[in-house]
């Protein structure tokens, strides 16, 4: 039977998990916390996240060791900005031939590395063993059994379908492909627009309003990802506009919640209380992805707000004001 080792136990990480022990893969899941991997283990329930929803037998650590030991699928489910810190810790305990699945979306802060490629530099593993997976799959409505799809990306085909194997369920569908670029470039950059789809619905705008933040987003989103060498069909897709259409969205997407927040005129502080204490990837993420649109030279004028109300102190409605009173011009 093939081993998976999730590390991370937040939302995704336990819902995921789930899917993985649903699709018959022996399964541990690793907890920071000694007390939240007692309670998975002995209760199968996770007591901070998803905290009303029973889980299948599976295993629960608080030390990555055990977790680590004989898994052929190591799956990172930890935050973007701290899976380099985790990784420098867990990399001698991971076997020489795991596949590595990475399911945290966003682009390094510093470096402007994307996930596959910090997993690289600190395991030292062959891209073949790394993958990514990304799509609309709000932890949530998977974990409740709804369905949903999603996509595997790895360089190595055959290592794409092990892992897609490893996780298709009843409800949950993974397509393969071989675009890491495009999947990850799709997965962060999303969390950025949701960030400005939650703004503006919290400014009391529409849907029409939206629905253009969301388009011009993906413009932005292509625009990037064919300069780091992405495939457009890829963005078109269950990674690029399924994972952004869900994200901008839905009530249930952290990113959207904590725009929505500071567009009612919320702080940094009051946004982050209504995410309940989660990670909102796009609120880090969007200073790295502004600067590496810089160095790409890629015009990505929604990133540069959401940055500018994040982390520079731009009001919302000037934001807003900017970005209206740019120069008309063809699609």
């Amino acid at each position: 039977m093939t081993r998976a080792a999730v590390l991370g136990a937040g939302s995704w990480g336990t819902a995921f998990a789930k899917v993985l022990a649903d699709a018959g893969t022996d399964v541990t899941i690793w907890a920071r916390r000694a007390e939240v991997a007692e309670v998975l283990h002995t209760h199968h329930r996770n007591p901070s996240y998803l905290t009303d929803i029973p889980l299948p037998p599976l295993a629960a650590t608080h030390d990555p060791a055990v977790a680590l030991d004989g898994a052929d699928i190591v799956v990172l489910a930890v935050p973007s900005q701290s899976l380099r810190a985790n990784l420098e810790e867990w990399k001698g305990l991971i076997a020489p031939d795991a596949s590595l699945l990475s399911l945290a979306k966003g682009i390094e802060n510093g470096t402007l590395l994307r996930m596959s490629q910090v997993i690289g530099e600190v395991t030292g593993a062959d891209a073949s063993r790394i993958a990514v997976l990304s799509g609309p799959n709000l932890a949530r409505e998977i974990a409740v059994g709804q369905p949903a799809a999603t996509v595997i990306a790895c360089s190595d085909a055959e290592r794409a379908v092990a892992l897609q194997h490893a996780s298709a369920t009843g409800y949950f569908r993974p397509y393969t492909n071989t675009d890491v670029i495009g999947c990850e470039v799709g997965g962060a950059c999303k969390n950025v627009i949701a960030l400005a789809c939650g703004i503006a619905s919290g400014m009391g705008l529409g849907d029409n309003t939206v629905a253009s933040i969301i388009t011009r987003g993906l413009a932005e989103i292509i625009r990037l990802g064919v300069a780091l060498g992405a495939e457009p069909a890829t963005l078109a897709g269950l990674a690029g506009v399924g994972d952004l259409v869900a994200t901008c969205t839905s009530p249930l997407s952290r990113n959207r919640s904590f725009g929505h927040a500071l567009g009612t005129g919320g702080s940094m502080e009051t946004a982050q209380a209504a995410t309940h204490g989660q990670v909102a990837e796009g609120v880090k993420s969007c200073t790295s992805i502004r600067a590496l649109a810089v160095k790409h030279d890629v015009d990505m004028p929604l990133t540069t707000a959401v940055n500018q109300v994040c982390h520079e102190g731009m009001a919302v409605r000037e934001a807003v004001g900017n970005l209206l009173g740019r120069r008309i011009k063809p699609e």
